[in-house]
């Protein structure tokens, strides 16, 4: 796919601290693209270096081919939600969306207001003040301010992190129905949403890009985890399969009829010799496989199997 946006290189250094380094990627126009992370990763920085909103130290990055700078022209393609959004609480929400509204020079090339509360669901509560707007309400307000300028991409900080589950189900439901229409650009650290709605993902430690990859492709790819059953095995069949090459871990047997499930584990990036090692046993001894299939594994289990390697390395 035609990338939204390409970052190549791009690095910040605060004084002694580098924030980022040498980040580069492709966004895939039209994708949710979750941007992975522990605290102080660098999410953010890099999210306000796209913004315009901090000039980076080196490298570049470009939105629909527009390179991005402080005072640059890819402002028009993007728009921007920090990680906690405030407003004043004495405008209403239908206020608020016409106040930034006039920030833009023209009804040109912007989304009018009523649009965009209809989209992110507070057209019942347009002209209530947003003091009165929950954690979640004002979440989506946010993500609507963000879509004023009608922009190819919407850069989120850390959307859903101080949801309850309705609120954070809220925002990715919006997310859902930009997809496609917007690119969506966005950090977070609650893996379980990301898996739920996230097309690519780009997982950053330390400031550095450790993988980046789309997101069910990431997930089969890190299992280690093989389901295999097996026809006429014994109670030895658990250790011939634990002494193949490539296993570490073989689960209790359990039985279910007539067949017989293990679950192995394997090396990283040995799971399909496994697999073959274990067509092999079943052939010389004389056992019938049901089942040899590698098993997903979750983001979360991913994410830190990732993150601990990357550590220790």
């Amino acid at each position: 796919m035609t990338p939204a946006m390409t970052l190549d290189g791009l690095t910040k250094h605060y004084g002694g601290v580098a924030a980022l380094t040498a980040l580069s990627l492709d966004v895939p126009a039209g994708s949710i693209f979750g941007f992975l992370g522990p605290n102080g990763a660098g999410k953010t920085t890099a999210l306000k270096i796209l913004a315009g909103l901090t000039r980076a130290t080196s490298g570049t990055a470009a939105i629909d081919g527009i390179p991005v700078g402080v005072q640059g022209a890819h402002r028009s393609r993007v728009g921007y939600l920090a990680q906690e959004p405030r407003f004043y609480g004495w405008m209403t929400g239908r206020q608020t969306l016409d106040y930034v509204a006039s920030f833009y020079p023209s009804d040109a090339g912007r989304r009018r207001s009523d649009e965009l509360l209809e989209i992110v669901g507070l057209a019942d509560a347009a002209d209530r003040p947003t003091k009165t707007y929950s954690g979640g309400m004002r979440q989506r307000l946010g993500i609507a301010q963000a879509l004023t300028g009608d922009p190819s991409v919407l850069l989120l900080d850390e959307p859903a992190a101080a949801l309850d589950p309705l609120g954070r189900h809220d925002v990715l439901e919006i997310m859902r129905r930009l997809r496609g229409d917007t690119t969506i650009f966005y950090s977070t650290h609650i893996l379980d949403d990301v898996e739920r709605v996230s097309d690519h993902v780009a997982i950053l430690d330390k400031g550095r890009l450790v993988v980046t990859a789309p997101t069910a492709e990431l997930v089969v790819s890190a299992s280690a985890a093989i389901r295999v059953t097996l026809l006429g095995a014994t109670e030895n069949t658990a250790a011939a399969l634990a002494a193949l090459p490539g296993v570490t871990r073989v689960s209790p047997a359990r039985r279910q009829g007539d067949e017989w499930a293990f679950d192995l584990t394997a090396h990283d990036g040995r799971t399909v010799e496994v697999q073959g090692a274990v067509m092999r046993l079943a052939a010389d001894s004389g056992l019938i496989v049901t089942g040899n299939r590698q098993e997903a594994a979750d983001l979360e289990e991913v994410f830190l199997r990732i993150v601990d390697k990357e550590r220790a390395a």
